[in-house]
């Protein structure tokens, strides 16, 4: 795990190319490398930007006369004065190939524009909520654990992050220990988020599948909850177009209805990915 700076850098290095109409250009703050395949970034956060926890914008570098953009979660909350991204390598990658070798002080484009259907707005109601996330699909429930509208909304929060190594859980399980201490998030999250970290390949005190675990009860019995249930659950998923289809069609199994910001329901799914 690397840090290449900690601290807020002034002055965004020259673009090579022309800022296109209607976006961004905002300054790298740090950047974090985890593993050989995962890091995060921090980013100055334009004054007139607004966005609800748990929503994407798309991200490009000023490295080309059309440069090429990507569906990035925030994983800051919406409250917070920079904005946080957490991404995978891809060596062939159009954008992550350059974006993974971006130092503090560089310049990154952001489109004005952010959406998403991981928003609290798009769920009825209900006790508790799920957040299923497969690696660099925890991005956005980061935002929205550390929104106090999550936990005005909901009496329980439930994190399952499951990623294939022990070093790939780094960020979500730095993400939900720093909340203990969190001057602002620490009283709503006390008692009320709890966390269920397990890994696919690597060895760890949990393992298996998200799916598996769903099907066979293992993750509701860890818990000591029962299974969904649409008078009590509401459900948010992210990750891979396998694991997406996968969990909805269990979620659906057990009575959950998709919902959305224009109708909202018991459970929704992100499907911007990240190349």
């Amino acid at each position: 795990m690397h840090d290449v700076a900690a601290e807020k850098v002034e002055g965004a290095a020259p673009a090579e190319f022309p800022v296109p109409a209607g976006c961004y250009a905002q300054n790298v703050v740090s950047v974090r490398h985890y593993t050989d395949r995962l890091f995060s970034f921090r980013i100055t956060r334009p004054q007139s930007f607004r966005f609800r926890s748990g929503e994407f914008v798309m991200i490009g570098l000023p490295n080309a006369a059309k440069p090429v953009f990507r569906a990035y979660s925030v994983a800051s909350p919406a409250w917070d004065d920079e904005l946080e991204f957490y991404s995978i390598k891809v060596p062939d990658g159009p954008l992550t190939r350059h974006l993974q070798k971006i130092r503090p002080g560089d310049t990154v484009l952001m489109r004005q524009k952010s959406t998403g259907t991981l928003v609290l707005d798009a769920l009825t109601p209900a006790k508790r909520l799920w957040m299923i996330a497969t690696g660099t699909g925890v991005a956005p429930f980061a935002s929205l654990i550390r929104d106090p509208e999550t936990y005005d909304k909901f009496e329980e929060v439930v994190l399952a992050n499951t990623c294939r190594d022990v070093a790939e859980l780094a960020y979500g399980n730095e993400l939900v220990a720093a909340l203990k201490d969190d001057p602002l998030i620490g009283e709503f999250a006390a008692g009320r988020l709890r966390y269920v970290a397990a890994t696919t390949r690597e060895a760890s005190p949990l393992m298996g599948r998200i799916t598996a675990r769903i099907a066979d009860g293992s993750l509701f019995a860890g818990l000591g909850l029962a299974p969904f249930d649409p008078t009590v659950d509401r459900v948010m998923i992210c990750g891979s177009m396998e694991m997406l289809k996968d969990v909805k069609a269990l979620v659906e199994a057990a009575g959950l209805e998709e919902g959305s910001v224009a109708e909202p329901g018991q459970f929704v799914v992100e499907r911007a990915f990240v190349g």
